[in-house]
């Protein structure tokens, strides 16, 4: 038994790759935002602490 699969054209490709990189920058924007804002509610003291 043979699956028929659809293939996205070119530009339908294009769009997912679009999407996905907007996606992607979204997300590591957020990442930033959450470890600057961990970072400023800790304070400076956060880097002097004894490993």
């Amino acid at each position: 038994m043979e699956l028929e699969t659809v293939k996205p054209t070119e530009a339908q490709q294009k769009a997912r790759r679009s999407r996905n990189l907007a996606i992607a920058l979204a997300l590591g924007a957020f990442v930033v935002l959450v470890y600057v804002t961990s970072l400023v509610k800790l304070g400076s003291s956060v880097f002097i602490r004894p490993m």
